[in-house]
């Protein structure tokens, strides 16, 4: 999830921006033969990424980050359908939302269901966010994954204490104006249910609701500053907080790679979504059901599957994380004990295991509205 963020705007990768005109401009392109439009989490936007398969496939390739599921899923929903061709996002929603909604297309399963076997352990197919919910459909790849909570500085907070007192953490008034928020809106509504003791997600009832709103205002009330990855992992270093919500491996290990092993992604040793006190986040890459889908599609999904390639997206320019495809020693080999330690190697399985799969938010729409209004007072 470097100092570039996962950030609302427009990535500009090899020349013009994708933007409203692009959009109407579309269908006077002649063929999709040597073109593709990308919908992505930061990362895959990468010239790193994207500049080898330019250039083998001699084709203009496009790719647009966001910094929220729901947004980027609401923009196939108003039609953006014919604009892209891939979209990489959280492991519930292909599943439980864009596939039912028609918002993409299944993947040949005999072609891709293989690459599955030389991932890790817990990858192999049939992995249950890559298919549909009968079973029968494969609905996309799988690759970066991680899990995500909060970081603190070591030096100030120790992993020990955060770990044990976990989300109470933000709870402490001694703690007022000594953290921060990573601007992230699913994530954010996610932690402050986790803040209350609530457990993001099932329906919830009022008491429940106003509990949450009350507990948004504390946060964002008590809360130093609220802004990207490049200004928390700064704020850190500098010592203007001691920890920051809503972060992990993903955005902290930019820093430990510039040589601030300190600074600490950490999983709550217990929670309220069954007893887990973290939420991890999986990354599957789905094919758009668009009406004129660029074949580069999948031949994008099975270029992200070399080891090699697979390390460039695991290390892209931005933030660093462990990929699926880690299970391939070939792939493995390739990481340093550096990159191992920048994104938490020695302590990956453990925090997963401690950790909740991202999920959707029966209510979000309702609480990030709350929220909203919480972080609209703070100013």
């Amino acid at each position: 999830m470097t100092t570039v963020t996962k950030r609302d705007a427009l990535k500009l990768l090899g020349g013009a921006a994708l933007a409203a005109p692009f959009a109407g401009a579309l269908p006077a392109f002649a063929a999709r033969e040597s073109e593709l439009n990308i919908l992505c989490w930061e990362g895959y936007n990468s010239a790193q990424v994207l500049d080898p398969f330019r250039a083998a496939k001699s084709a203009t390739v496009k790719a647009e980050s966001l910094t929220n599921d729901p947004t980027m899923i609401n923009r196939l929903r108003a039609g953006e359908t014919k604009v892209w061709d891939l979209i990489n996002v959280n492991n519930p929603w292909a599943r439980k939302a864009m596939y039912p909604e028609g918002l993409i297309k299944p993947l040949p399963k005999a072609e891709f269901e293989p690459f599955f076997d030389k991932m890790l352990p817990q990858f192999k197919a049939p992995y249950r966010w890559a298919m549909s919910d009968d079973g029968k459909d494969l609905l996309g790849m799988a690759q970066r994954f991680g899990p995500y909570s909060f970081v603190v500085n070591t030096d100030k907070v120790s992993r020990k204490t955060a770990e044990e007192q976990g989300w109470d953490l933000f709870n402490d008034p001694s703690l007022k104006g000594k953290y921060g928020i990573l601007e992230s809106d699913d994530w954010n509504v996610f932690n402050i249910f986790m803040i209350a003791g609530i457990n993001p997600f099932k329906v919830h009832d009022a008491a429940e609701m106003t509990a949450f709103g009350e507990t948004a205002k504390k946060v964002f009330g008590g809360a130093k500053l609220v802004g990207d990855i490049a200004a928390m992992n700064q704020a850190l270093v500098s010592g203007e907080i001691d920890l920051h919500m809503t972060g992990g491996t993903y955005s902290v290990s930019p820093a430990r790679a510039d040589g601030h092993p300190e600074l600490r992604a950490v999983t709550p040793l217990k929670g309220p979504i069954d007893g887990k006190g973290g939420i991890s986040w999986i990354e599957i890459t789905s094919t758009v059901n668009n009406p004129n889908l660029s074949p580069l599609a999948t031949e994008f999904l099975k270029y992200v599957q070399d080891p090699k390639v697979a390390h460039t997206v695991a290390f892209a320019e931005g933030t660093f994380n462990p990929v699926a495809q880690m299970g391939n020693k070939a792939c493995f080999d390739l990481f340093t004990k550096e990159e191992l330690d920048a994104i938490q190697w020695d302590s990956l399985e453990e925090e997963m295991s401690r950790s909740a799969e991202y999920d959707i938010v029966p209510d979000y729409d309702k609480a990030l509205e709350i929220m909203t209004s919480a972080k609209r007072t703070k100013g």
